[in-house]
């Protein structure tokens, strides 16, 4: 299995994160350098319903997902000519994660594998296709690069902490949601900040290109925005005193948390997402696919139990697994 390089991630000590966001621009596999961030929109926790079409250019509606349609082939035994046909064929699939988001997507340092929620997604895939969780080339990129690995066909699906919004569905199609994020802070445990009112002319630091960025750039929450090329990132400006706080959903905050139990995740929710699975707007019939394995795992529980097992002991209740919406 191709990979990038072993990255340690030590829960022990809060230092892992200096080591872990070292480490993140080594570790990927030998692609060409990609460039840009992708323009997001974002639909607000108290928005309650989708926006109503614009103007011709603009952006403001998320689509809904493509519906799955007939039964899943057993694994190894994909349609002919079908996308997940030519994955059987090249005999692994490739997916675009992160290595630096622990209990998301992190690397093990007992047993060099990646580990967490987003991969175990990746594993399920892989094993429905090829009938072997591990036949996985995993590509790990900052999350700003995501939609791009997808444009230039460098992966087959990106499994990152990765949000439908309008624009990026513009070039990227989601699965539903398998997972309910919502936007908080993480703080010093001992800062006696509780909200995002209390940092009006402070630094906040989120991941370049990402939807809290928008989140924190609205003008009611007058905080100045630092963006940085992953959370793990910001976890270090925030250690060494340069930021005060971090933003970002609750999953990641509660592994940064995990880390360092010197920091805690507080404040209302500031937005809300679902993750999806993203893939190529030209390969429907794996989107249905994907669909169609999220659909089994929500039934069975195992989209549930994989929540509950990484974040459990952090986001006390876990937030449900969203229901499937479609289009079609």
């Amino acid at each position: 299995m191709t990979g990038p390089v072993k990255a340690k991630v030590d829960v022990r000590r809060p230092v892992v994160v200096l080591a872990v966001a070292a480490v993140l621009s080594l570790g990927s596999t030998a692609l060409p350098p990609l460039y840009g961030t992708d323009s997001v929109a974002v639909t607000t926790a108290d928005a309650g319903t989708k926006a109503p079409p614009g103007k011709q250019g603009e952006c403001n509606t998320i689509k809904d997902s493509l519906r799955p349609v007939g039964s899943l082939p057993p694994p190894g035994a994909m349609p002919s000519g079908s996308t997940m046909a030519k994955i059987q064929e090249r005999g692994r699939l490739i997916a675009g994660v992160d290595q630096g988001k622990y209990l998301l997507g992190y690397r093990n340092p007992q047993t060099g594998q990646l580990e967490g929620a987003d991969i175990d997604i990746v594993r399920m895939i892989a094993a429905a296709i090829l009938g072997d969780p591990d036949k996985v080339q995993y590509v790990v990129r900052d999350v700003a690069d995501r939609a791009l690995l997808l444009e230039q066909g460098q992966v087959d699906v990106v499994v990152n902490t990765f949000s439908a919004t309008c624009d990026r569905q513009r070039t990227v199609e989601f699965s539903t949601g398998y997972y309910n994020a919502t936007q908080r802070l993480l703080v010093p445990a001992k800062s006696g900040v509780e909200g995002i009112e209390q940092l009006a002319g402070k630094k906040v630091c989120t991941s370049i290109g990402s939807t809290t960025e928008v989140v924190l750039r609205k003008p009611e929450h007058a905080v100045d925005v630092v963006t940085l090329a992953g959370i793990p990132h910001c976890m270090v400006a925030l250690q060494q005193g340069k930021v005060d706080a971090v933003s970002s959903d609750d999953g990641i905050l509660a592994g940064m948390a995990a880390q360092d139990p010197q920091t805690k995740v507080v404040g209302r929710p500031l937005a809300n997402a679902y993750y999806g699975v993203g893939m190529q707007p030209g390969q429907p019939d794996l989107v249905r696919f994907v669909n169609q394995l999220l659909e089994r795992d929500r039934a069975n529980g195992s989209l549930a139990a994989s929540a509950r097992k990484w974040l459990g002991a952090q986001l006390n209740p876990v937030p449900p697994i969203p229901q499937a919406t479609y289009r079609d």
